[in-house]
């Protein structure tokens, strides 16, 4: 079997933009060390996410060696597996029902996954709590882990919420005994898992190592970045003249959006914010990549940005300058296009919806 050296399972938008950093960080290493830089694989599962066309174009950059399809599959997708997630009364019977589910799930998945991950050297996995957790841990295939968004963990510690009650023995069946799956580092045959800023998070796993985004970024030379903007810019001639446009334009708000809520409920949430926020200047939107209320039609007379662009893309762009960029969960800290930088968070949160719903880590 053919040896490869690392591949990249990418979930979102901004996985594939961290990933794309740190091949650009290895790239330069190996140049300067005068050693051969081979180029990864990139695999983007489409369970969640609709990359429209980045495929093209991240094989075009010349920065990955292949650009893989993963059409990834939700565990509703098998309806045989409800059966395993119903409760059994206490927890002897539904841990049971628990391995069985795992291993169930992971057999399911299978003929999902388009390469052998075996024959890889490295594996890096963004949302390792997504079916290819199960999959990887199944089949005992070593892997490294990456946080989904930059300080996700601050504010939703999904391994612990999602375990909470008796967290200590599901670990240890997971980390130890491999019998059932708990993802963000405590996965049996996973390796380490990677974020940005382990002071940040309220409850340490001793398998996470730190890499700051922030360190990332500011090592990107020139060059760098057009490979950034040739992978995530679809219209890089309409985007600059936009982005031009809005330069000559005083006092500007960027409004970030999140998937969040019903759509109706999120409509709400965003007219209230615009209305808040419109007197300080010009109101621009940029749609959250997984957003998926039509803010073209539900907001029409403000400019947007492309919701396919990285937010973190405009930081390119030399011209263009907000007085504040508001969003509402989504961490903003990536950001240097903004004199302020405005995160509503979880208190704004509490009108539109149950607390419980947002307020994940206070449940732990």
């Amino acid at each position: 079997m053919e040896t490869k050296e690392r591949i990249y399972i990418c979930h979102t938008y901004y996985h594939v933009y961290v990933t794309a950093l740190k091949e650009l960080k290895l790239k330069e290493q190996c140049e300067n060390n005068k050693v051969e830089f081979v180029k990864a694989d990139l695999m983007l599962s489409h369970m969640s996410n609709d990359f429209e066309t980045l495929s093209e174009r991240a094989e075009k950059s010349g920065l990955f060696n292949s650009v893989i399809d993963f059409d990834e599959k939700r565990e509703d997708f098998f309806p045989e597996l409800s059966k395993y997630r119903e409760d059994g009364g206490n927890i002897a019977v539904n841990l049971l029902r628990r391995i069985r589910f795992t291993k169930r799930y992971a057999k399911l998945e299978a003929p999902y996954v388009p390469v052998d991950l075996k024959a890889y050297k490295d594996i890096y996995v963004y949302c390792d709590s997504d079916p290819i957790g199960y999959y990887l841990n199944q089949n005992r295939i070593k892997y490294h882990a990456l946080e989904d968004g930059l300080n996700c963990l601050k504010n939703f510690d999904a391994a612990r919420y999602d375990n909470r009650g008796h967290f200590k023995l599901k670990a240890f069946m997971s980390m130890y005994l491999n019998l059932i799956f708990v993802q963000n580092g405590y996965g049996k045959y996973c390796m380490d898992m990677e974020v940005n800023d382990i002071s940040a998070i309220r409850y340490p796993c001793p398998r996470y190592i730190e890499e700051s985004r922030e360190a990332l970024y500011n090592r990107l030379t020139e060059e760098d970045k057009e490979i950034l903007l040739t992978i995530f810019i679809r219209d890089k001639e309409n985007l600059t003249k936009q982005i031009d446009e809005a330069g000559k334009i005083g006092n500007k708000i960027l409004i970030l959006t999140d998937p969040l809520c019903t759509l109706d409920v999120r409509k709400r949430i965003f007219t209230d914010i615009i209305n808040e926020y419109k007197k300080y200047g010009t109101v621009f939107i940029k749609p959250h990549p997984r957003d998926e209320l039509d803010y073209r039609t539900e907001f029409k007379e403000y400019p947007q940005f492309d919701r396919t662009v990285p937010m973190e893309m405009l930081n390119f762009f030399k011209n263009l300058k907000f007085s504040k960029v508001v969003g509402v969960l989504t961490v903003v800290k990536a950001i240097t296009f903004a004199d302020e930088i405005v995160r509503l968070g979880e208190s704004f949160m509490d009108k539109y919806e149950d607390p419980l719903i947002h307020r994940q880590n206070e449940q732990i």
